[in-house]
């Protein structure tokens, strides 16, 4: 155990390397912001291991070991010609080759893609399989263009991402903006421009194209399973507890239905317009018919769901009393004011879908309330988890039965639990999984680090 003295000395030096690196990444609050959640938590076991304490690691994991801006210039189905910034953040490569999703969003700007690619490093180590950490994306809004728009954009975008990405270098996925459609045009133009069937360079892809069972559902259903093993800690179960969920895309149509599979009942699903609350329980096959099949809004399943149903324009979903809550949507979308709507509310578990949906303010209200907390790294894995399982069955040219993925899944997500609670409990801070996830990370990555030498 290390000294009261040693403990300072390394919170000193992790509040320094913190300034520092928001000195030297400016106006990248998001990327401040993960990399701020991170550091606060390891001041314990480069205390305890004088190793990691040495110059220049921390730091080394702290800096992108590549980031790629380009240009992406696309005709609309007018003839108008845009152009879109597209981003690659190559984070750490030291357990195995970049993998993280590719967001099509307004939003997207380099600190939210350095923010997603620091996180990914940390996610992709917890689940124990041979993938690095990194991210992608661009600003393009694929919401309201049609299908030609959509592929004459991922093909202006493939043609330059294709010079830095392949399977045992860089394995890009979906993410926000970025499905199954997307995911398909960006293969088909990396195939036409390299000429190789190379199936594992993405993940994400159609199940009969080298896609794996499972891979929709996967990100989704494992919050859900880390929330039930969070409740199972404490001698509770999911079953018959209310739920509230954000957002209504890929992420929170599986966590909803992974909800009501297991016995508990969802409420609430929302978008940027608002939010529904349902008092049966979300009618899943109405959400997806209205979001996958028409790409339509929430207030759209008030309409049809009947007198059960009511859309709260521009609302706050964490309004609704509920004993769990999975934030499911985008980050920050949580607060402090929401989560303490929420504690009044009785909940007892959250367990974060999307990333680093929760900001440090409601983090700290739900950890000093004794609520249990899984953080998105550890909470969202199962998503990477499945995609590592698809570069595994692209490797052998096989593919695995739904069954066999989904006890993978079932096994990994009990192994990320497992392991971020007892590191929180071997480095003095029992039941604290924000701490146990990032340390458990860390230590996975930084005994790879050393042993590579310094690179």
């Amino acid at each position: 155990m290390a000294t009261r003295s040693e403990t300072k000395t390394a919170l000193t030096s992790l509040e320094n390397l913190r300034l520092e690196t928001e000195r030297r990444n400016p106006a990248q609050p998001e990327f401040h912001q993960a990399v701020h959640e991170v550091l606060e938590t390891l001041a314990p076991v480069l205390a305890a291991r004088p190793e990691y304490a040495e110059p220049g690691l921390v730091e080394r994991l702290c800096e992108p070991e590549r980031q790629i801006i380009f240009r992406v210039p696309w005709q609309d189905d007018q003839g108008r010609v845009h152009v879109n910034r597209g981003f690659r953040v190559e984070f750490n490569s030291a357990l195995g080759p970049y993998k993280g999703g590719l967001r099509f969003h307004p939003s997207v700007n380099l600190g939210v893609i350095k923010f997603l690619g620091f996180e990914q490093v940390f996610k992709n180590a917890l689940t124990g399989l041979g993938i690095g950490g990194g991210k992608g994306g661009s600003d393009f809004d694929p919401h309201g263009r049609s299908d030609a728009e959509v592929m004459r954009f991922c093909q202006s975008f493939m043609t330059e991402l294709q010079r830095h990405i392949g399977e045992h270098t860089d394995v890009p996925a979906g993410d926000i903006g970025v499905g199954g459609r997307e995911i398909g045009y960006l293969f088909g133009q990396y195939r036409r421009i390299t000429n190789r069937w190379e199936a594992g360079v993405l993940t994400g892809k159609g199940p009969q194209w080298g896609g794996s069972a499972m891979r929709p559902e996967a990100t989704g259903y494992g919050a859900v399973l880390f929330a039930a093993a969070m409740l199972r800690e404490r001698g509770e179960d999911l079953e018959g507890q209310s739920a509230v969920v954000s957002g209504s895309g890929n992420v929170a149509i599986y966590t909803i239905e992974k909800l009501n599979s297991l016995g508990a009942n969802a409420l609430t699903c929302s978008d940027s317009s608002g939010y529904v609350v349902d008092e049966k329980g979300i009618d899943l096959e109405l959400l997806k018919q209205i979001k996958e099949v028409e790409r339509g809004r929430v207030d759209a399943y008030a309409e049809r769901r009947g007198s059960s149903a009511r859309f709260v324009p521009g609302g706050r979903v964490w309004d609704v009393p509920a004993d769990v809550a999975l934030p499911s949507a985008t980050q920050n979308e949580l607060e402090e004011n929401d989560a303490a709507a929420l504690i009044r509310n009785g909940v007892k578990a959250v367990s974060e879908g999307a990333n680093m949906p929760t900001t440090p303010e409601a983090v700290h209200l739900f950890q000093q309330a004794g609520v249990a907390f899984g953080p998105g790294k550890a909470a969202n894995a199962g998503g990477v988890a499945v995609s590592a399982l698809e570069m595994a069955q692209n490797a052998s040219r096989t593919a695995w039965s739904a069954e066999r993925v989904d006890e993978e899944l079932v096994r990994i997500m009990d192994d990320i639990h497992v392991n971020c609670h007892e590191t929180a409990e071997r480095y003095g801070a029992p039941g604290d999984y924000v701490t146990g996830a990032n340390i458990a990370g860390f230590e996975r990555v930084a005994d790879a680090m050393i042993a590579q030498g310094i690179i």
